[in-house]
Formats: C-alpha cells, structure tokens, sequence
C-alpha cells in the first residue's frame, strides 16, 4: 500500500497544470498556491466515499509534488 500520492507540475502557457502519476486527477490555477489548494480539493472529492484500497492507499496518504523549471543549459 502506498501512503503517497504524486502530482506532477508544469506550467502552461497560463496556467500551472497539475496531473497525478497513476492516479487520475488532473487539476489547474494560475498561482502555484492555489493549485496547491485545488489539487488538496480535487483529491478529496475524488476519494470521498471510495475504499483506499481500491487505490492501494494506506489512510491519510500525503500529497507530493514535483515541478518542471525547464531544461538546463550547461553549455
């Protein structure tokens, strides 16, 4: 059972996307904060009333993110 689950971030060409790894949700906002808040939202309602384990959630998982800056340029 995992206690994690993973959004990945990029930003868009107005708004910062939002999308789970290997959960469905996908969420958007124009600041980083309110997305951090929409993508708490949208999780909630998506589990609510669902068994954790049909997710192979323990109870109470966290929420990580991971953001894209863009490439590096090292030359």
């Amino acid at each position: 059972m995992k206690n994690i689950i993973y959004f990945y971030i990029h930003k868009g060409e107005e708004y910062y996307i939002a999308e789970g790894v290997g959960f469905p949700v996908v969420t958007q906002a124009k600041t980083l904060d309110e997305l951090a808040e929409n993508i708490k939202e949208a999780v909630e309602l998506h589990l609510e009333g669902e068994n954790l384990s049909d997710y192979n959630l323990n109870p109470n998982p966290s929420i990580l993110l991971n953001f894209e800056i863009g490439t590096a340029n090292y030359a």
